[in-house]
């Protein structure tokens, strides 16, 4: 699959996952502040998020990798008044890497040669992922259980270049070899969500959407890169924005700590 289908199919998944949010928002009436509501959305809760996203890269990290998609998900506890704590985790991947790590191992047309004499097929992709916690503050309107999302967190980020070799004929490319060419790269991150969400009376309507900033103070984790023979000692900043869509699945405990969802 080349890079620009694999794009094309990147993008067309989150928006398919968009408007499947917006068809369940109007399947219920929209973002209705005084739609009918029940009181087994109200009070405190854990809330599991199962989402996906694409996001465009910033700062040092746009050097080396293109548009970068993300699938993952988290739990949080949200009070009576619609505070929220919790953990999440994302993992990370996309078709492009502007970086050419494996520049030494070509030929002077850009090809590698295999053990067997023979042209390697050496595909390069980025993969990476972020984990870490949040807390923020979801403000509603009217008596729904629904609005403005804003969440604060931090954790930590990390990704490299995935070396495939389809041929497996490339001795510099395999077991610890490898990682001489990888640029591992992690270190603390902060990171901002602020969109809609939605706690509706029913399972289904249930999901959140909107802006997605991440900020990596990172550094290389290998002691050696092959291709530039020294240690890539930099610090580096590497950012991310986008858009996220996420599947809400709400547990909510009531006054006898009867649990509805």
């Amino acid at each position: 699959m080349n890079t620009r289908n694999y794009t094309l199919q990147l993008r067309t998944f989150c928006l398919f996952g968009a408007l499947f949010c917006f068809t369940q928002v109007q399947a219920q009436g929209g973002f209705d502040p005084d739609g009918d509501q029940s009181e087994r959305n109200k009070g405190n809760g854990i809330l599991l998020h199962l989402g996906l996203g694409a996001h465009l890269p910033g700062a040092d990290l746009d050097t080396r990798f293109g548009t970068s998609g993300t699938l993952g998900g988290g739990v949080e506890r949200i009070s009576e008044r619609n505070f929220f704590i919790g953990l999440e985790g994302h993992y990370l991947f996309g078709p492009t890497v502007d970086e050419d790590p494996l520049a030494n191992l070509r030929t002077a047309e850009g090809y590698i040669i295999g053990n067997d004499r023979s042209l390697a097929s050496v595909v390069l992709r980025q993969r990476g992922w972020y984990a870490g916690a949040t807390l923020g503050k979801l403000f509603t309107f009217g008596k729904s259980r629904a609005g403005l999302r804003v969440s604060f967190g931090g954790g930590w980020l990390q990704h490299k270049i995935r070396i495939q070799d389809d041929t497996q004929s490339v001795t510099q490319l395999t077991g610890d070899y490898k990682k001489g060419y990888d640029r591992l790269t992690a270190g603390p991150a902060l990171q901002q969500f602020i969109g809609w969400q939605q706690l509706g009376a029913k399972r289904r309507n249930n999901f959140m959407i909107g802006l997605e900033f991440n900020q990596g103070f990172t550094n290389t984790r290998r002691e050696w890169d092959f291709e530039l023979g020294r240690k890539l000692a930099q610090q580096r900043l590497d950012l991310r924005f986008g858009i996220r869509a996420s599947w809400t699945i709400p547990f909510y405990t009531g006054n006898a700590e009867t649990i509805y969802y």
